[in-house]
């Protein structure tokens, strides 16, 4: 298979345009599956074209394996990639098209015959291989670009957001199919998306990008539980973390986090740390996964010196789980995850229990995590 390596790679469009992507360092091991996620523009497509060939490079390297492929033509650099377009050949069969690349191989009739009828089983295209791309739909016809690359066993997959026009349920269904498709197949694969959930699922590890800018690399774990700021830790999570200004104050030798409203009591542990770093009386963000406030008496009881009062503004049933929505003063609103059977009227006063174990601090200017 192949490792990928980018080396302080820059795209511009123009001398003077503020790069798209900019400065861009990163190493994909042999066989990852890495995902590239962040909001539309941040140059996620763009970088994946570069790997593709089909946008040049303004500055930097990119390697696959030893490999420097910068003035490669696309089709020496032996990747294949899925768009999120389809790009079928509408003239052409659903067989015709997933065999396309090998005839141009001049592979063995038989051969192709048998790679395309193996790739039509696993995305479960068979019975359409007589068909042309007007007569599928959306998911069919993503099926098909699938098998196209699959059929062709490239040294690296380029996914650009291959599931965004398909419905809800067949994305969960070919999310797996590509998750099943890479262990299989063992090929090094970039899949980019702006879909948060895609993200989480599918990669050994994310990259999350901002105005062009690698913002974390990480495991989906970490990504999630130790954001590096606080653009990745309010993308990365449904609902978003919630994030209150608030100052870090002592009291009788404890270290507090300080609004107009409340006091939250910091465990020992954070706030060593804390005090380490010369935080004491500095304003500061503290964030809190919906998941880590409760309205649960038992966590009131193990954590009784961290209570956040608010009023219920609003509700959202997500079937498991319900969201609520509450005003804690000045411009913070703080989302709790409750019980879904539980009713709470508007207007209602709730006292929101935090597990301080888990609340991560945010410097207020940078956004940057202050503490792990």
């Amino acid at each position: 298979m192949a490792r990928i390596l980018f080396n302080h790679v820059f795209k511009r469009y123009g001398k003077d345009r503020f790069p798209v992507v900019n400065d861009f360092n990163l190493e994909i091991h042999d066989s990852e599956f890495m995902v590239f996620v962040g909001p539309s523009g941040c140059g996620k497509s763009t970088t994946l074209r570069m790997v593709a060939g089909l946008e040049d490079i303004s500055k930097g390297e990119i390697y696959i394996d030893d490999r420097l492929i910068n003035d490669l033509p696309p089709k020496d650099r032996d990747i294949a990639m899925v768009f999120q377009n389809y790009a079928l050949y509408p003239n052409m069969s659903v067989y015709e098209n997933i065999a396309f690349g090998l005839r141009l191989r001049k592979m063995p009739k038989h051969e192709i015959d048998l790679s395309v009828k193996k790739a039509s089983r696993v995305l479960e295209i068979e019975p359409f291989l007589d068909r042309k791309p007007k007569m599928l739909s959306g998911g069919q016809r993503q099926r098909v670009a699938l098998g196209r690359a699959i059929v062709r066993e490239p040294q690296v997959f380029l996914m650009d957001e291959p599931l965004s026009n398909l419905d809800a349920k067949l994305r969960v269904q070919m999310r797996t199919e590509i998750i099943k498709l890479h262990k299989q197949l063992g090929v090094t694969t970039i899949y980019v998306t702006h879909d948060q959930t895609e993200a989480m699922t599918m990669g050994n590890r994310i990259v999350v990008m901002k105005d062009g800018l690698i913002q974390q690399v990480d495991t989906p774990e970490r990504i999630y539980n130790s954001p590096a700021n606080t653009f990745v830790a309010g993308f990365i999570g449904s609902p978003p973390m919630n994030f209150i200004e608030g100052r870090l104050e002592e009291h009788e030798g404890r270290l507090e986090f300080h609004t107009n409203r409340f006091a939250l009591e910091i465990p020992e542990g954070k706030a060593a740390a804390l005090r380490e770093r010369y935080l004491v009386n500095k304003v500061v963000l503290l964030g809190i996964r919906p998941e880590n406030a409760s309205v649960d008496p038992i966590m009131s009881a193990a954590f009784p010196k961290a209570i956040i009062p608010g009023i219920h503004l609003l509700s959202e049933l997500m079937g498991a789980d319900r969201f609520l929505y509450l005003d804690i003063g000045g411009k913070s609103n703080l989302i709790v995850r409750v019980n879904p059977r539980n009713m709470y009227d508007e207007d209602m006063k709730i006292e929101v229990s935090v597990d301080m174990n888990k609340i991560l601090f945010f410097d207020r200017d940078s956004g940057i995590r202050l503490i792990d």
